[in-house]
């Protein structure tokens, strides 16, 4: 086996439902990611008029929130051919309404088959990342033969206004990760959901594969409430415990989609993090933040990028990082600046860190 091959018992992704700015489905965030499309528009759908910052990357017309978030789980079972019983694991924003909305999504999910929720994960722009490895350690342990992992993020006045005032939101109103002159992040709108089985029980039932999760891996810092650590010490671990669970040598990943918020200190950490890991490899290996194209989703990021990341693997385009105005120097990344159609990634990272110094990796192979 070659150092960047993972195991075959890994868990498997063989159902992934969608819902983004740019509306149902993975391929046409796919595509957008591809081009550098980003879905950006001035904020109408509630009152801006006294925000630093005014634009975000919005559906145009929403459903509730658990309705979107069980039309991402009906698609992602129906893509799967998903039998009865599985449990559901769901990443939310904690708020007045998460317990009203987690009930909603488990009365629902229960019509569609599922156990319903079993557990509901509020740790920020990690919590979808660290579901999806639950998801895995569950499967892997033989404890379920699957379980299906969902999250929804809607972008409201209330989370608008605490970003905008704590000065979190680009105030020139681009996303530029790892650019000189970025400002900060921009939010979006998702509801995603995506089928982790064991590999063994989806090829008994004859289901194919959109992706394997070959390795992943958690840590946490607690360097600062908000603030990451400058050396990125914590993300260098989670990348590690990813590749080392995998068996993967760091030569063995072709690509890695960042968290890259499109802060200054973060994204400096998050490139210090990839140096400490990737030493001078990292200079031919291909990075890009497929949030500057389709927002911060915050407790759903880590799923649509996770999404955004299975689709590379699976087209062979890499996301375009978007807003670029020119590098900043202490970066230092093969950031993907174009459309990269010869790329052909066959393994990658899906990186996210939060509030608190939580950081996640997750390693994911083609199938």
């Amino acid at each position: 086996m070659s150092p960047s091959a993972p195991p075959a018992d890994r868990p498997v992704f063989t159902g992934l439902g969608v819902l983004s700015a740019f509306g149902t489905g993975l391929a046409p965030l796919a595509a957008a990611a591809a081009r550098g499309g980003t879905g950006f528009a001035e904020v109408t759908r509630f009152d801006v008029g006294r925000r630093g910052t005014r634009r975000a990357a919005l559906l145009p017309d929403p459903p509730p929130l658990a309705d979107a978030v069980l039309g991402a789980v009906a698609d992602a079972c129906r893509q799967a051919e998903l039998p009865s019983g599985a449990p559901l694991l769901l990443a939310l924003h904690s708020d007045l309404n998460t317990r009203g909305t987690a009930g909603e999504v488990s009365a629902g999910a229960v019509a569609l088959g599922l156990a319903g929720v079993a557990r509901v994960y509020t740790g920020a722009c990690v919590a979808a990342a660290t579901a999806v490895a639950d998801a895995a350690a569950l499967v892997g342990s033989g404890r379920h033969p699957r379980v299906v992992v969902a999250a929804g993020h809607l972008v409201e006045p209330g989370v608008f206004a605490a970003f905008d005032a704590g000065r979190a939101l680009a105030r020139d109103g681009e996303l530029r990760p790892f650019s000189t002159g970025r400002t900060g992040t921009l939010l979006g709108d998702a509801a995603v959901a995506v089928v982790v089985e064991a590999a063994d029980a989806a090829a008994g039932r004859g289901a194919r594969p959109l992706a394997r999760l070959a390795g992943w891996g958690r840590s946490g810092d607690a360097h600062h409430v908000c603030r990451p650590r400058p050396d990125g010490a914590g993300v260098a671990r989670a990348v590690r415990s990813a590749l080392a669970r995998a068996g993967v040598d760091p030569s063995g990943v072709d690509y890695v989609n960042a968290n890259g918020t499109g802060s200054p200190m973060s994204d400096l950490a998050e490139a210090r993090a990839l140096r400490e890991v990737f030493g001078g490899g990292l200079d031919r290996l291909p990075v890009s933040s497929s949030k500057s194209v389709h927002g911060h989703a915050l407790e759903a990021s880590a799923l649509l990028e996770l999404a955004v990341t299975v689709g590379a693997l699976g087209d062979g385009r890499l996301p375009v990082n978007a807003g670029w105005l020119g590098p900043d120097p202490e970066v230092g990344l093969d950031l993907v600046l174009g459309p990269r159609a010869d790329a052909r990634p066959r393994c990658a990272l899906s990186l996210n860190s939060a509030f608190g110094g939580a950081n996640t990796a997750l390693l994911v192979a083609a199938a």
